[in-house]
């Protein structure tokens, strides 16, 4: 295995991903990130595994000049792991997905978008910070976004606000590739530094975040043109505030063990309990702008 990283095989892993960022060596940064997954699957950290592999795969498959460079050898392995790890139900990256999805199929359409809503209203504060980073500027408009979406349920966009989240979803699908989502970070009171990349876990957020605009840009556009079939409501937005890539990275061990983990799941299923209840507009708007306010970091 480690001849495939040359004569950098000679420095510690850690050191090498500071050195391929500084450098903004994207082969080199994800050869590494290959390396420490195998070295966690090897020891049966499947949950650092998880981390470090989709890493590797996030950064080779957003270049195909970096592809070619890491060489089918070590992406093909690294493929071939990813699979592994997702026959894997006990890890919480498979589990709560799955849960989600099994509790989706009793909700309504608009049920399963507004409970999604919520989901991504937790991220407003941390995507408000982390906007302040050069290149991640879309993700500031998370919070104008989500109170559009929550509207258009009500009343027809104008063109104006149909194009601007457009705009915002565009935004948020090209952020995956930029040097910041490799290499950027914010401080976070009480704890380690969040790393922009650490929103590539459950599929990643801001993929996860530009699926749901998606989603909804056609549901409008679909409501617009008088169609008889909608396009169906997905449920993957609900588990983005999560974050488990940080809290492996940082503590290691199990993400569900943790505090702000356990909050955030508790946070999901009371979501849910409360779409199924008969909710009013204005008691999912007090929900929401609730959750616009919430340090999702904090202890």
């Amino acid at each position: 295995m480690f001849g495939l990283f040359g004569k950098q095989g000679a420095k510690a892993p850690e050191d090498r991903l500071a050195e391929c960022q500084k450098k903004q060596d994207w082969a080199g940064l994800a050869k590494t990130c290959y390396e420490l997954g195998v070295s966690a699957m090897n020891q049966g950290d499947l949950n650092r595994a998880q981390l470090w592999l989709h890493r590797a795969d996030t950064i080779y498959s957003a270049d195909d000049g970096v592809y070619e460079k890491v060489g089918d050898k070590l992406t093909d392995d690294c493929s071939d792991r990813i699979g592994q790890l997702e026959d894997e139900e006990q890890l919480l990256y498979n589990g709560v997905p799955a849960d989600i999805d099994a509790r989706a199929e009793e909700l309504g359409d608009v049920q399963i978008r507004v409970w999604g809503l919520m989901s991504a209203a937790r991220l407003v504060k941390l995507c408000g910070r982390l906007s302040g980073l050069p290149g991640c500027e879309v993700l500031g408009e998370l919070d104008w976004a989500i109170d559009m979406m929550f509207k258009s349920f009500q009343a027809p966009p104008s063109q104006e606000e149909y194009q601007r989240l457009m705009n915002v979803c565009n935004g948020l699908y090209e952020l995956n590739g930029k040097p910041v989502y490799y290499t950027g970070e914010i401080d976070v009171p009480g704890g380690a530094p969040f790393q922009v990349f650490d929103l590539n876990g459950m599929m990643g957020v801001e993929q996860e975040l530009n699926g749901f605009l998606d989603s909804h840009l056609r549901l409008l556009a679909a409501l617009s043109q008088g169609a008889e079939e909608l396009p169906a409501a997905e449920s993957s937005v609900v588990g983005c505030a999560l974050l488990p890539d940080y809290y492996v990275r940082t503590l290691g061990g199990k993400p569900e063990d943790v505090p702000q983990v356990k909050a955030e799941m508790e946070r999901i299923w009371s979501d849910y309990d409360f779409v199924r209840s008969g909710l009013t507009w204005e008691q999912a708007a007090q929900r929401i702008a609730g959750y616009k306010q919430l340090d999702i970091l904090a202890q």
